[in-house]
């Protein structure tokens, strides 16, 4: 019997905050980060130095994501080499109309960007329109077609219940996300352990092929570890791969490359 089936989800989160950073972990956690730059002061040359971050002595971040102007910047670093160009749509309020998502998403695809992380229309969603997610995603999905992964970002920072970020998780899991992504990191708060339990367990439920992302406050290896740990008991450790697992970070690569503190 796999551990999640013979612990229940309070008891994983626990486990969770307190599972050991073990050697070797910053090897295996650098591929499967998303390297982000999304400060609204941010500039050409900082998503140059972004690109150049990710490609480390230990490894190749697996994206960089990004504000959609600087797609091009980016592709010029990058050269179409194994890090990935990810960028944001309807970012971050999840407020815009299906339109000018669309054209935001052609925009990109059209500069280079491999990868979109889509905010759902999270607060028409809690005042009661049960379906608009559902038809928001399949549009930003028709609108990525087979070839650009598309990531539905849940916020669920701003969903009150367990129960909740699990329905949103599988409707829009049905209709067509490639990953589901726990938050923008522009609100209070971010990432957390409970909401990814309802979102791992959601995939589980709904296909088990789709990826999840965790993103928002993640600062530490520790935070890290704990995220894949969850992920690891949910879903099985062949999803402990890029294709399947994603770190959001910002200042969190810089953490991981730090010498040793000396005490």
């Amino acid at each position: 019997m796999s551990p999640a089936n013979s612990l229940n989800i309070d008891e994983l989160i626990e486990a969770a905050k307190t599972v050991n950073v073990e050697p070797g972990f910053v090897q295996r956690l650098i591929p499967l980060l998303d390297l982000t730059n999304l400060n609204e002061n941010a500039t050409p040359d900082d998503i140059t130095q972004l690109c150049r971050d990710g490609n480390t002595l230990l490894g190749k971040v697996a994206a960089v994501c990004i504000y959609p102007q600087f797609i091009k910047p980016a592709k010029e670093v990058l050269h179409g080499g194994p890090i990935k160009i990810a960028t944001v749509a309807n970012f971050p309020a999840g407020s815009a109309d299906i339109n000018a998502t669309v054209a935001t998403i052609n925009q990109a695809i059209e500069d280079g960007a491999q990868e979109i992380d889509v905010v759902m229309p999270y607060a028409a969603y809690l005042a009661g329109d049960q379906t608009v997610i559902s038809s928001f995603t399949r549009t930003c999905k028709e609108t990525c077609g087979k070839n650009i992964l598309l990531k539905v970002i849940l916020e669920t920072g701003a969903l009150p219940s367990f129960e909740l970020i699990k329905m949103a998780s599988i409707a829009v899991l049905d209709a067509g996300a490639d990953f589901i992504k726990t938050s923008t990191g522009k609100i209070s708060v971010g990432a957390t352990l409970a909401a990814t339990a309802a979102m791992l367990l959601a995939i589980k439920e709904a296909n088990g092929q789709a990826g999840f992302k965790a993103a928002g406050g993640i600062r530490t290896a520790q935070q890290a570890a704990s995220y894949l740990f969850l992920i690891e008991q949910i879903l099985g450790n062949q999803y402990l791969t890029a294709d399947k697992t994603r770190i959001g970070a910002s200042s969190l690569l810089k953490e991981l490359l730090a010498p040793p503190k000396i005490a």
